[in-house]
């Protein structure tokens, strides 16, 4: 049998939560969409936001929490209702589901990542829907991924997503702030890395919760660099349908038409920075053409290292062009143009940007 396409789907909080309280229609509706949709060769990962707003309201908060520890306790309490709810809804269309609550850390660490692609990947096998959200309980916030849309970018990354599809309260981006302008227009087509979409960023604050528009902005950047396109969009109850069947409905982010390495994607995105170094012209150029970086190239170890570590790459503009892992440490190589040329960085655990 044909292998099928992931589809991640990430439910913001103003979609999944109306006058306050869990929107079930909603829910409802996208368990029958997922229903009919898993019958024509798709699995779905959801990414679902509104533990901490169910929370706040259990606790009769007047709103939601903004320090970290009432963050915390409302997360805690709120999650028990959200996928107790998701169990229910999904089990009268014969949908199983599995929670998941992941935290940043777990990217950062090589094994944690391929283990937990591998995790994600066989709820998928055993027809099991992960549900999954940030682990706010036990998060700082250095490990905080700080929203939602980032986190299903990664999510996305991790099982190797056909589209990333994030629903929200607007049919998608709009070239101007809608709630401040009638003349903004909605963008039905842009490319993950434009001009013209990261300029949206300072002016797509808008929206409840943690993320407002500007980080579906960059979650759709990263997984554009994956090479997954991102639909945002709002909820109907065929918008699925259109979204797998590649129809126009809201904007889409165009990707990469690179194949990223599911490894080079961690150096990209989950592997902790600890040294940065400066490079000339000749070693950039160099990396560019796919070769390895030699410590001849280097003009400047801005913060040491020792191997194994995570680098940032400058260029003598002192732009980043890249991130890779240290096969030696700064100190076994001397930055001598005349003296032994090392490899610092072999081509093989060697990102550019």
């Amino acid at each position: 049998m044909k292998s099928k396409k992931n589809i991640v789907i990430k439910i913001g909080t103003t979609s999944i939560i109306k006058d306050g309280e869990l929107n079930l229609g909603l829910m409802d509706s996208l368990a029958s969409s997922i229903k009919e949709q898993k019958q024509n060769g798709f699995n779905f990962i959801i990414v679902t936001s509104g533990a901490v707003q169910l929370g706040a309201n259990e606790l009769n908060l007047d709103q939601r929490p903004t320090e970290l520890k009432s963050l915390q306790v409302a997360s805690s309490v709120g999650q028990i209702a959200l996928v107790n709810s998701f169990k229910e809804v999904f089990k009268t269309k014969d949908l199983k589901i599995g929670q998941v609550l992941m935290s940043k850390n777990v990217l950062e660490d090589r094994n944690q990542f391929v283990n937990t692609s591998e995790a994600l990947n066989e709820l998928i096998i055993q027809d099991i829907i992960p549900v999954i959200n940030e682990n706010d309980i036990v998060a700082t916030e250095e490990l905080k991924f700080g929203d939602n849309d980032r986190l299903s970018a990664i999510v996305a990354i991790v099982v190797k997503a056909e589209k990333l599809v994030l629903i929200t309260n607007q049919e998608g981006l709009f070239d101007s702030d809608p709630q401040k302008s009638k003349n903004a227009e909605k963008i039905n087509y842009i490319e993950y890395d434009s001009d013209e979409l990261a300029d949206l960023i300072p002016t797509s604050s808008t929206g409840e919760g943690m993320g407002g528009f500007s980080t579906k902005i960059m979650a759709s950047q990263m997984a554009g660099f994956s090479g997954i396109p991102t639909q945002i969009i709002t909820w109907s109850d065929d918008c699925i349908k259109k979204v797998v069947n590649n129809e126009d409905i809201g904007t889409f982010v165009k990707p990469s038409s690179k194949n990223v390495k599911l490894k080079k994607l961690w150096i990209a995105y989950g592997m902790p920075i600890v040294g940065r170094i400066n490079i000339d012209d000749g070693a950039r150029d160099a990396l560019i053409k796919d070769a390895s970086l030699l410590s001849r190239g280097i003009n400047k170890v801005n913060v040491p290292f020792e191997s194994n570590d995570g680098i940032e790459i400058f260029d003598t503009s002192n732009s980043l062009i890249g991130k890779g892992i240290s096969k030696i440490s700064n100190k076994e190589f001397s930055l001598d143009k005349d003296a032994e040329n090392k490899v610092v960085i072999h081509k093989d655990n060697l990102l550019i940007l």
